[in-house]
């Protein structure tokens, strides 16, 4: 394939190269409107940089960080554990496992996070005391509610509870993206249903469910700062016991702006190395079909140069 320099002439014709003013003149724009608002933060004396060094790695900020990573971890894998338990429920054919899994997912979304974790952290006031009873047995166990619902565990109960009604609508919509004639002859192969969800199903199912879920995962993280409300010592709740006892509200508020940034960001790098695992069979086909397409593409244009010519 040949290649003309600007300014040469083929034919009688002079080659003029594609302008691209206005790709440079916005691209110069946004580069010193970002230099400004650097400038300004940098020399801004009431960022107070100082203290936002100072209390960065503070005991209890990174106690905080790792009390928050917790409610995360915990909040996602039984959440969506839950979810998968909650999105097979509808899609069976039983009418009262997709009428119970419809409604689970109906109220949880509806409700919102912080209202879900006052209801649970009060919960004594309409249970104060949780009991087991079986048949002609009584009561087994009993004990007060407010012994056993305390700040973390209602922060959890809350977490998980929205994350699965969440998950349940990102599973089923992979499950539901799975075509049915991959089904069937998984069927034909012999496999088992717990087989074909396994081997059919959930790998297929992965590329479709992974994006929102790593979104999820990360809305999930942010979503666990409403626990400070409830005096649960997360990122925000120490950034707020630090301020409340030096009055330097700012510079701690972007202590833990700065936390959530930096976890959030861990979180999209292990997002896009895992999604790029499971759609490892994708990039194979595209290396393959590449070299192939590439010099056809020469041929093709070299013949049309030649005929010209």
């Amino acid at each position: 394939m040949s290649h003309y320099q600007d300014g040469a002439t083929v034919d009688g014709l002079r080659i003029v190269s594609k302008k691209y003013a206005g790709r440079w003149i916005s691209a110069l724009i946004v580069a010193l409107l970002l230099l400004a608002a650097g400038h300004s933060m940098l020399n801004n004396p009431r960022f107070e940089w100082a203290v936002i060094a100072e209390n960065f790695t503070a005991p209890s900020i990174i106690q905080g960080v790792l009390m928050t990573l917790q409610l995360t971890a915990i909040s996602v894998i039984v959440g969506f554990a839950g979810g998968t338990v909650l999105a097979l429920m509808r899609l069976s054919s039983n009418p009262v496992l997709v009428a119970v899994s419809w409604s689970y997912t109906w109220f949880f979304r509806g409700v919102p996070m912080l209202v879900q974790l006052f209801l649970w952290y009060n919960v004594a006031a309409l249970y104060p005391t949780l009991s087991i009873s079986l048949p002609w047995i009584g009561e087994i166990w009993s004990a007060p509610a407010n012994a056993l619902i305390s700040p973390f565990s209602a922060a959890v109960i809350a977490l998980v509870m929205h994350q699965s009604a969440y998950a349940a609508e990102i599973i089923r919509a992979g499950i539901q993206s799975v075509g049915a004639g991959q089904i069937e002859a998984a069927r034909a192969l012999g496999y088992r249903p717990a087989q074909i969800f396994r081997h059919t199903i959930l790998p297929q199912a992965m590329r479709a469910i992974l994006p929102p879920a790593g979104n999820e995962v990360i809305g999930q993280l942010k979503t666990t700062a409403v626990v400070s409300v409830i005096s649960l010592q997360d990122v925000l709740f120490s950034a707020q016991i630090i301020y409340q006892r030096t009055y330097e509200v700012i510079p701690l508020l972007l202590v833990a702006t700065l936390w959530y940034l930096v976890l959030t960001s861990l979180l999209s790098v292990g997002q896009y190395y895992v999604e790029r695992y499971f759609s490892r069979s994708s990039y194979r086909q595209v290396k393959r079909k590449r070299p192939a397409a590439e010099p056809a593409l020469h041929r093709s244009m070299n013949a049309g140069e030649t005929s010209h010519g």
